[in-house]
């Protein structure tokens, strides 16, 4: 169904914000940080014939194809001849199972994923419009963490599959992101829909993104002291609104809440996959089942003859952080983040929220249900087997991964005025209009 918004401050930001965008190369294209994209509507968009004065509507398709699923965004503007500046009117958002990834062996079948979502655009795009409405995809974590020429194969069956569409395919339209890039993308669409982008004013919103593969950590810094010491690959500076920002921004590839899950259970590179079973303190003693992920089969279980718990669980994602080696000053005092995809999920799944009102939930909060949800899984036989290895895996990485402190709230929140919390909005303006990276 769609998801109607009209809201005067993307008048703003549709003018003035692009965001930064890859270029097409022969392996496995990636998106660059200190890269500076132009584009502009009138270049983008072909020009029809209509009468003088009259309104346009016109479209943007992104696809976000990320570790665990592909995910269609259809984005419809609004803007007119006169000097009045576009609106964003609706999202269409739709979404398969399982990721591309899934097809590192046969990438005939992630073009066939990508050929559905597209029917779901020429469904919601009028005929009119197909020729102007530009189609992208941006993959994340699933096809970073594949082998280069597995990842092209991909790539190309995507690209096959745009060009024999009826839409327009710029020539940057199917890259892999940089992960820097998925967080300052997230960032900016955030504080726009929460309404802190307005004016030069830098009262801002970090963000928290667990996704299959990889994590995001973006957020404005507002203590010299957090500058001092951060490395210099984890800051971004950009110009937006005659303001210039510098984030604090990073994307930890392998920290993904399913990635997790595999460096708990010691699987990460594994062979012999059909022989092997991959134990966990984290999982019921009693429980054993395949597991899969990037397209590969697991055996898991729990320990049968030893034990299980929230200690030895945690002990055991304390190995799986080590790779977080940076800890922001300021995370040690209280701060506003917003938190999406898989700390919203596993919320849902532990009780901490409810799924279609979201809430406001602390670190502590986390760590008092991971404990109650794993205590009880070492005596009793559970519903959702993994939850107590996410939970606290959730627990450890804002803890021990990030720094932030037991009282810390985190807004955990699946859509922001009926729009889906996602870097997606962001990327599509990239091919209509110009923000400057330094």
């Amino acid at each position: 169904m769609a998801r109607h918004l009209v809201s005067p401050p993307l008048l703003l930001l549709l003018l003035l914000l692009g965001v930064m965008g890859g270029c097409r190369a022969q392996q496995a294209p990636l998106d660059t940080s200190g890269m500076e994209i132009a584009a502009n509507l009138g270049s983008v968009l072909p020009t029809l014939s209509r009468p003088a004065n009259a309104s346009r509507i016109f479209y943007g398709v992104m696809f976000d194809a990320g570790s665990t699923g592909t995910r269609i965004h259809i984005y419809t503007f609004i803007t007119s001849d006169s000097d009045e500046l576009p609106v964003l009117d609706n999202e269409m958002f739709h979404s398969v199972k399982p990721g591309l990834s899934a097809f590192a062996d046969a990438p005939e079948i992630a073009g066939e994923t990508v050929r559905q979502l597209l029917r779901v655009a020429k469904k919601t795009v009028p005929r009119l419009e197909w020729k102007r409405t530009p189609v992208v995809l941006r993959a994340t974590a699933g096809l970073r963490l594949l082998p280069t020429k597995k990842a092209q194969a991909i790539l190309d069956e995507v690209q096959d599959a745009f060009d024999e569409s009826p839409f327009l395919v710029p020539k940057d339209s199917v890259t892999i992101m940089n992960g820097a890039n998925e967080g300052i993308l997230a960032w900016v669409t955030m504080n726009f829909l929460t309404g802190h982008l307005h004016g030069k004013s830098k009262n801002t919103v970090g963000i928290l993104d667990l996704g299959g593969g990889s994590t995001q950590i973006t957020f404005l810094p507002k203590h010299k002291k957090t500058m001092e010491d951060v490395p210099p690959d984890y800051l971004a500076k950009f110009d937006l609104l005659n303001t210039t920002y510098e984030l604090y921004t990073h994307s930890y590839l392998g920290n993904g809440i399913k990635a997790a899950r595999l460096a708990a259970l010691g699987a990460l590179g594994a062979e012999d996959l059909e022989w092997r079973v991959f134990e966990s303190s984290c999982l019921p003693k009693k429980f054993r089942e395949e597991w899969s992920f990037g397209g590969l089969t697991y055996t898991v279980s729990g320990i049968p003859n030893g034990y299980a718990g929230y200690r030895l669980c945690y002990q055991e994602m304390l190995r799986v952080v080590k790779g977080i080696v940076h800890q922001p000053y300021e995370l040690k005092e209280a701060s506003v983040f917003y938190a999406f995809s898989y700390y919203f999920d596993i919320a849902v799944e532990a009780g901490l929220i409810d799924e279609s009102q979201g809430g406001i939930v602390k670190v502590s909060d986390y760590k008092k249900k991971a404990k109650d949800v794993c205590n009880k899984m070492a005596k009793y036989r559970v519903e959702s087997p993994f939850l107590c290895m996410d939970i606290t895996y959730i627990t450890c990485l804002l803890k021990e991964g990030f720094g932030f402190q037991d009282d810390t709230q985190l807004k955990l929140t699946k859509k922001v005025k009926r729009v889906e919390t996602s870097w997606a909005l962001g990327a599509i303006l990239n091919h209509f209009h110009t923000v400057k990276i330094h």
